[in-house]
């Protein structure tokens, strides 16, 4: 069992507690100010505190907090060099970090998914064995240079609030053709789960598995030719564009550090 530790336990904090828990091969420490955050992780937790100093016992300490209080809470976190600090919070570059700490420094960006251990993260940093058995408890990861995270955090960060708002879409076309919005969300939702995992385990590339599906004159072609002809992928792009840009905007804040 890896004794791990996480500082701040709102939506992406929580969700690490929960994965790593249910993954069976941690113990976990939730730390937080914040009682209901506690309460709400307690029973994913080996033990919750607001006492940061338990929570830096643990092998891997996850900072999980927003960027403006990650001065803060480095430094009143004090860790060794057999320890890791695997920080989560957007825009605050490695650097920033290890000038606060002994520790090995990894930056990560999460996300959501991490709760049902289906998370896609960006990792930077030296990647040990025991960090990368880690990740892949919780879900799956690609491993980046420090430059790309800006745009990895648009994509893979900001991605599920994409990617539900299209799920969204496709279950008010459902209910608006006549299904109830639990069988449409039950429908959208699974297409876009069997797809994911589609495009994660075919060696056919998304153009190549749109044709797959499009057979010729039939409605799945017919759908394909009004999303060909419009914005959308413009549309999609932008918004990715839009996450990158204030994702720099924050790391810009720490330039002067």
């Amino acid at each position: 069992m890896v004794r791990t530790s996480v500082i701040g336990c709102g939506n992406m904090g929580s969700a690490l507690v929960t994965g790593l828990w249910k993954s069976g091969n941690h113990t976990v420490i939730a730390c937080d100010l914040d009682s209901e955050a506690l309460a709400a992780v307690a029973d994913y937790s080996t033990e919750t505190t607001e006492d940061i100093s338990r929570a830096a016992e643990a092998d891997v300490v996850f900072v999980a907090v927003k960027p403006d209080i990650v001065e803060a809470v480095l430094d009143e976190l004090e860790l060794s060099a057999d320890q890791t600090l695997v920080s989560i919070a957007a825009g605050v570059p490695t650097e920033f970090v290890e000038a606060y700490t002994d520790a090995d420094v990894v930056r990560i960006m999460p996300n959501l998914a991490a709760e049902t251990r289906d998370m896609a993260a960006a990792a930077t940093g030296d990647l040990s064995p025991a960090i990368r058995e880690l990740l892949d408890d919780v879900g799956e990861f690609a491993e980046i240079q420090e430059a790309q995270m800006d745009i990895a955090t648009a994509v893979n960060g900001s991605g599920p609030a994409f990617v539900f708002y299209l799920i969204d879409a496709m279950t008010q076309a459902g209910v608006a053709g006549g299904l109830d919005h639990e069988e449409a969300e039950t429908l959208a939702a699974q297409t876009f789960k069997g797809a994911a995992e589609t495009i994660l385990r075919d060696d056919r590339s998304a153009e190549e598995l749109i044709d797959a599906v499009c057979s010729p004159n039939g409605t799945t072609i017919e759908g394909m030719e009004v999303l060909w002809d419009s914005d959308a992928d413009e549309a999609v792009a932008d918004a990715v564009a839009a996450a990158e840009r204030r994702s720099k905007e924050l790391a810009a804040d720490f330039d002067d550090a």
